[in-house]
């Protein structure tokens, strides 16, 4: 089996998952209780927006703060034993062109304006002061809102200065803070012309902008203790399949790694979206092969963007929805994925990834493997000495 290695890297937390609009912390009181035992019972990192995703307008007029649902999602962290991550965005209304003491939602995703880049700041110094607590921030979201139309591509400029001075006041708030970006998404070109050279391959390329942006942040940055990306692995043009695709997470990992030397975080990962007719087995291979690639190719942090649990069967879910009388129960994906990678594979443990020509991809560390089968076939093969059956993309833990 070709195996590629990955050094563990003590002290970075490593994985965990992103609240989103509708999270475990609301609803029914018996519901939130069981899925904060649930969540608490093996912790990681839980990321959370200071608006939008959830969470109000943090100062909804300038000075005037209100910071009553963003505490309700930080106390929920706290009580579930997570460790906190502060997402740096989105920017109130008043500093991006907007009415003073309303909020359009139609606009979250709008930038500050630059005469508005300080007061942001004063802004993202306030919540670390008011959350002690929590060390690592992340600068903003995607670049929203920091397109240039005229001349199509990311305003790279715009984006650092706006990242300095939050960089700056966190910083002055407590020099141990953590402060990472710029939180692209390594996305596709919608069009052959934009896409890079230098990072492509049979699962695709990255759109050149992306990467020119990343080369004005990485060279005129005050500083970063971890760079932060996030990206789609998803069929496209010459994509032979869902599992092929994947490849692209190992690539971006290789082509940071010549770029930076600092801990590398997914603040997002997706895959291809669920067709209709696949099965729930399929659904999870695909995220458990991600995760595989993710860590086996030097991804030292990955975040699980929280789907919304709308039917309890839901395969890629983490518990069942708290609004209901009966809610916040763990679901498999929590329990059996994304805790035992929690367990299994830390940010400190040598892990490495193995791929078999029968379709078999495997993460091994000294103590256990995690196994997926990327077919819809049966495979028998001998892990770790053993021979073990796995059906139809079927994903199982074999210990050592």
């Amino acid at each position: 089996m070709p195996a590629s290695e990955w050094r563990g890297n003590a002290g970075w937390p490593g994985w965990g998952f992103t609240h989103t609009q509708f999270s475990a912390d609301s609803g029914e009181t018996a519901a939130v209780a069981t899925a904060e035992t649930a969540i608490g019972s093996v912790p990681m990192i839980q990321a959370q927006a200071i608006m939008g995703w959830g969470v109000d307008n943090p100062e909804p007029s300038p000075g005037q703060y209100d910071f009553r649902t963003l505490d309700r999602r930080m106390d929920f962290i706290r009580r579930s034993g997570g460790v906190p991550v502060v997402v740096l965005c989105c920017a109130p209304d008043w500093m991006k062109g907007g009415q003073a003491g309303g909020t359009d939602w139609d606009r979250l995703e709008d930038a500050p304006r630059p005469e508005h880049f300080a007061d942001f700041a004063i802004l993202s110094a306030e919540i670390a002061k008011r959350y002690p607590y929590v060390r690592h921030f992340l600068v903003w979201n995607e670049f929203k809102g920091f397109f240039d139309h005229e001349h199509k591509t990311w305003d790279a400029r715009k984006y650092v200065e706006l990242y300095n001075r939050v960089y700056d006041a966190v910083k002055e708030v407590n020099p141990g803070n953590q402060v990472g970006g710029p939180y692209l998404d390594f996305a596709q070109p919608f069009d052959a012309s934009h896409s890079s050279p230098y990072l492509a391959g049979p699962w695709g390329s990255v759109d050149r902008r992306v990467l020119d942006a990343f080369d004005y942040w990485n060279h005129h940055r005050r500083g970063a203790d971890f760079v932060v990306v996030d990206g789609h692995a998803i069929t496209g043009d010459g994509v032979e399949s869902e599992f092929a695709a994947l490849k692209k997470f190992a690539a971006v990992n290789g082509w940071l790694r010549t770029q930076v030397d600092l801990p590398i975080w997914w603040a997002e990962w997706y895959v291809e979206p669920s067709h209709a007719d696949w099965t729930a087995e399929r659904q999870v291979a695909l995220r458990v092969a991600a995760m595989i690639e993710l860590a086996g190719s030097g991804a030292d942090t990955a975040l699980y963007w929280n789907p919304r649990p709308d039917d309890p069967g839901c395969a890629t879910c983490l518990w069942t929805d708290t609004r209901m009388p009966d809610g916040g129960r763990p679901l498999p994906f929590l329990t059996d994925f994304l805790q035992r990678f929690v367990q299994s594979f830390p940010p400190d443990v040598d892990r490495r990834m193995l791929e078999s020509a029968d379709g078999l991809l495997a993460l091994a560390s000294d103590r256990t493997y995690v196994v997926v089968n990327t077919t819809d076939r049966n495979v028998t093969a001998v892990v770790d000495g053993r021979q073990i059956d796995f059906s139809a993309y079927q994903s199982r833990w074999v210990s050592r």
